[in-house]
């Protein structure tokens, strides 16, 4: 009885090796690959974490109400981007906010201050009083491939440091920021996702940042948006120079319109869509330039718009200041009017 008993305390120990027979469990050969496999999975999310955890802050906003008290106004995450404390985070998570604070995975808490905001890309910068401090890398946004593995780390409700795994589910979608503005290239991905996962970092195999999560949709499951890394880089690069995120500008309301057919046809257009121009501010770059209410915009520079939103993506790529041809339909005429965009102010 001994005997069998230290037998099966070997067997628990892994200490005694019988041949496979029925009722022993064990990996076969093709089971031991597939170990093989999520082992290898295991040890890139490991390696990932590990690289990057340390740069993932919690992020706390607070502000001031009558009576000198400080109410909490979100909370979210955000990803240091360098050294010196300069982090990565959602602007929805710092709007209004006039108390700020980084909480690292140590457990330290940091002052921080708002650097800039862009509610059109739902981005924003702080910056925490650190120095010497560690900081993830933001990658290419445009290598990405659907099905690739990607990892997300924030602190959803509050539980910091938390890690969720999943794959790129489609590339190129489209966002609506709160303002109303489309937001390209959005990343869609599985990594489960909960409040206070927004502003933290989705990260490929190789531990680069390559987007900032956003958004989830209430009720689904397994859907989750991210703002790829290189529109981060855009937007960075623009607060950290400017305080702001700086776009062009037309002075004018519009809205997406169907075109006649006898007028696609006649003048040889290539969308059936334009944009109807439904007011016009008169100081502004458009009105300088003498468009009128009921104008058709069916091109610029050559190229087809249909939608303010191609309005919206050529302003934001066009510099600022430079002349760019705009081709109208106005009644039954077409014509080419030049106009220069100036600098979207908070009132465009």
């Amino acid at each position: 009885m001994e005997e069998h008993v230290q037998k099966v305390l070997n067997l628990i120990d892994g200490k005694e090796h019988e041949r496979s027979g029925p009722g022993r469990c064990e990996v076969g050969a093709a089971g031991r690959s597939d170990v093989e496999l999520l082992d290898a999975y295991s040890r890139a999310v490991i390696a990932v974490v590990e690289a990057v955890g340390a740069a993932v802050v919690g992020v706390s906003a607070g502000k001031h109400i009558p009576g000198s008290r400080i109410e909490q106004a979100g909370t979210g995450s955000g990803v240091l981007i360098a050294p010196d404390g300069y982090i990565l985070t959602n602007n929805h998570v710092v709007q209004n906010a006039t108390q700020l604070t980084a909480k690292l995975t140590g457990g330290t808490t940091l002052v921080a201050t708002l650097i800039g905001a862009d509610p059109v890309t739902d981005l924003a910068v702080i910056r925490a009083e650190g120095s010497s401090l560690p900081f993830a890398t933001l990658g290419d946004s445009t290598s990405l491939r659907v099905g690739q593995l990607i990892i997300a780390i924030g602190n959803p409700f509050g539980f910091q440091s938390s890690v969720s795994t999943g794959v790129v589910s489609a590339l190129g979608r489209a966002l609506r920021s709160q303002e109303g503005r489309l937001i390209e290239n959005v990343i869609q991905h599985t990594a489960p996702l909960n409040p206070g996962n927004s502003g933290g970092p989705l990260v490929d195999s190789r531990g680069r940042v390559i987007g900032i999560n956003t958004a989830i949709i209430a009720l689904a499951q397994g859907i989750g948006f991210s703002i790829p890394s290189n529109t981060a880089k855009w937007v960075v690069s623009q607060l950290l120079t400017h305080g702001r995120v700086r776009r062009g500008y037309l002075g004018i309301a519009a809205q997406q319109r169907p075109l006649n057919r006898r007028l696609v046809r006649f003048y040889n257009l290539a969308r059936d869509y334009a944009v109807e121009v439904l007011s016009v501010h008169s100081h502004g770059p458009a009105g300088q330039a003498g468009m009128r209410e009921g104008d058709l915009i069916v091109a610029i520079n050559g190229q087809d718009v249909e939608s303010v939103d191609d309005l919206h993506r050529f302003l934001s790529e066009w510099p600022i200041g430079q002349p760019m041809k705009l081709t109208v339909i106005r009644g039954s005429e077409r014509m080419e009017m030049s106009v220069v965009p100036a600098e979207a102010g908070p009132w465009a």
